[in-house]
């Protein structure tokens, strides 16, 4: 338990210092500095390896599926590497709903601070009663691998539909529960009119956002318990995923038109385990093939992508 402890409070002391110190000041966040800090954020959650591989090998955490240190490492990296994937289209829905509700640039990286803080607890949530399903009944895991597939073949034949947050049954209920008004007031999230308290776009964004989260774990924490039903690894390997994605937000928000072929390898590792699990109790699939299998999917969709783009400039 101390270790979980441990664990939270460091997240939320680098939350604390990214907004208190390095974002205290609202401003529009370019390529360069998303790029640095996409670089910091990917760089902590690596060489948090380190601390995986010291972890269980002194046993300070439960081990369940009693993985070796070497393979807590691989297998919190495989979960890493698919949260992160699968954070891809997590960015494009974030830009869409940002875009819709008319957030200036300068206020988008709180937006995404709260939101982060309300998807830890969700998460957290979503993880526990996941893993307490598989390991309670075990025919949980074919129900989750169906679903992937399900999701995989919908991105398939989607044919590129879009979302439209004015449209969706969170923004209809915020209507009429909450007073609303297009003005804003800096980074406030309410505002007094008169005699009323009314909400700006950005408590609007901040809440769509956090329940489209929510529909997106759906997809990645399933798929994550593809490769271990270990909380701690789990739980480790998410969080430090969704920190990363504010940065990868503004470093990729204007480059997505880009990474055309990149939905095709999302659906190739939503596909891969999805198969994994129908399989899992037939069909022992290593985490260092599920890891090779996830990296080379996200190359083959980048390089792709980057050639594919060269050639039409």
């Amino acid at each position: 338990m101390l270790i979980w402890i441990v664990f939270v409070l460091l997240v939320l002391v680098m939350l604390m210092i990214d907004l208190g110190i390095f974002n205290r000041e609202a401003h529009v966040i370019g390529v360069e500095e998303a790029s640095k800090w996409t670089a910091v954020w990917v760089s902590i959650a690596l060489s948090f390896s380190i601390a995986i591989y010291y972890i269980y090998q002194h046993q300070l955490v439960a081990n369940p599926m009693e993985l070796s240190p070497g393979e807590a490492v691989v297998t919190y990296i495989t979960g890493y590497l698919i949260e992160l994937s699968l954070s891809i289209d997590n960015i494009f829905v974030i830009a869409v709903i940002f875009s819709t509700f008319k957030i200036p640039p300068k206020y988008q990286h709180r937006v995404l601070f709260w939101g982060i803080l309300g998807a830890m607890v969700f998460r957290a949530l979503m993880i526990f009663f996941g893993i307490v399903l598989i390991n309670r009944f075990s025919w949980m895991i074919y129900v989750f691998g169906l679903f992937l597939l399900y999701t995989a073949y919908k991105m398939l034949t989607s044919g590129g539909s879009h979302f439209n947050p004015r449209e969706s049954f969170v923004f209809r209920q915020i209507r009429k529960i909450i007073p609303l008004t297009q003005q804003m007031d800096g980074q406030h999230f309410f505002i007094q009119l008169k005699h009323i308290r009314a909400a700006t776009p950005l408590f609007v964004a901040l809440v769509v956002i956090e329940v489209t989260d929510i529909l997106f774990a759906m997809d990645s924490i399933p798929a994550i318990l593809s490769i271990t039903s270990d909380p701690f690894l789990v739980f480790a390997s998410n969080i430090l995923a969704i920190l990363g994605l504010r940065s990868m937000y503004f470093f990729l928000s204007n480059m997505l038109d880009r990474f055309v072929f990149l939905e095709y390898s999302l659906i190739a590792i939503l596909s891969f385990v999805g198969l994994k699990m129908l399989l899992s109790h037939h069909i022992d699939i290593s985490q260092g093939l599920s890891l090779g299998f996830i990296v080379i999917a996200l190359l083959i969709g980048v390089v792709g992508s980057l050639l594919r783009s060269s050639e039409g400039s």
